[in-house]
């Protein structure tokens, strides 16, 4: 399939979005925690984070903000507006991290590609109302295209998380993860064949990385992989849920994965899962997935505190899940992150194009 297939849903989705999850196809099932809502109203949130203050931070595509949300009392407050506004529906601040007490927000579908006339990067918050451009992806992507197909030249970038006094940034539509400085610095730092590589976590050396796999999204095609940073091999941690979003790690140092689900077969290319089926799921040690809590709508990222999950809904909500990791799992499960795996050596070497 070409790529234009594949990374399609990342731009459709929003017009029918709904991540969901075939269980069947996820291993055995744990205890289910029961998720309820802890804030609604948002407008088309994708990414988050925990910041300052122990708060949720979630960037709202269609609202051009970063919300802050109180994870006990769902209180939500404006802590920065003004950002580029999506333009196709997805798009706009797609994700947040600090840095110290510094907000930086993934700013993507915004560039002259699809009619905007933004700046597609890395935009560092300088007060409520005021941000600065410290990184242009945008133009790096212009003149660095990926090696697969592709038919939107800026990309889709998707996930941002800090590392090493920087940031990792996924795009979905190109296929790779780059890799950008503070200083504006821009290099591709792994480069994948069609996966649709999307969320990001990071636990000593290695980059964990969740894959959404192409169409026809099989189970098999969604998984998490492991780079190590130095030796840039690839392993694969856990398969066999379609369209992961996110992957995360809870207590216990447990792998977790954030997934679209089922898209039925003969379904137009781009077109969403089935809804109200999303699901969280835990890697096990053998390689596989088992689901945790499903029939999730729309979820798009996941943030853990304690024992408790923090799930954003497309829809505008967001969900706590509490008692997510049990004693139980914490001393029998094996340790996904540790698990011998088969490896692979990516397309291409880190750092081979860099502004």
């Amino acid at each position: 399939m070409r790529m234009q297939c594949h990374s399609a849903w990342l731009l459709a989705a929003p017009l029918g979005f709904a991540l969901t999850i075939s269980t069947a196809d996820a291993g055995p099932r744990s205890h289910k925690p029961h998720p309820t809502r802890l804030a609604s109203g948002l407008q088309g949130p994708t990414g988050s984070t925990i910041g300052p203050g122990d708060d949720l931070y979630v960037a709202e595509g269609a609202a051009g903000r970063i919300s802050r949300i109180d994870p006990k009392t769902g209180q939500v407050t404006t802590f920065a507006s003004g950002l580029p506004r999506a333009i196709v529906g997805i798009g706009g601040p797609m994700d947040v991290a600090f840095i110290g007490d510094t907000a930086y927000v993934l700013v993507t579908l915004v560039g002259s590609d699809v009619g905007g006339d933004d700046v597609v990067g890395i935009y560092r918050i300088d007060g409520p109302t005021s941000f600065t451009v410290v990184a242009d992806i945008g133009e790096f992507s212009l003149r660095h295209p990926p090696n697969t197909p592709f038919f939107i030249p800026t990309g889709v970038q998707y996930a941002l998380e800090s590392y090493r006094g920087g940031f990792l940034v996924t795009d979905g539509h190109h296929n790779r993860v780059l890799r950008v400085t503070r200083e504006g610095e821009v290099a591709e730092w792994i480069a994948f064949d069609n996966i649709v590589p999307t969320g990001l976590a990071v636990s000593g050396a290695r980059v964990y990385v969740a894959q959404a796999g192409p169409v026809p999204h099989l189970p098999a095609d969604g998984r998490v992989v492991a780079v190590k940073a130095k030796a840039q091999t690839v392993t694969e941690i856990a398969a066999g849920a379609p369209l992961l979003v996110d992957v995360e790690f809870g207590r216990g140092h447990r792998l977790y994965a954030l997934s679209q689900g089922y898209f039925p077969p003969g379904n137009a290319e781009g077109s969403p899962a089935e809804p109200h089926t999303g699901a969280l799921v835990r890697a096990r040690g053998d390689g596989t997935f088992t689901v945790v809590a499903d029939r999730l709508n729309q979820p798009t990222s996941l943030e853990f505190i304690g024992r408790s999950a923090y799930i954003v809904s497309f829809a505008g909500d967001v969900w706590k899940l509490d008692g997510v990791t049990s004693r139980k799992d914490e001393v029998d499960e094996d340790d996904a992150s540790e698990r011998d795996s088969r490896t692979a050596t990516p397309r291409r070497s880190p750092g081979s194009r860099e502004r």
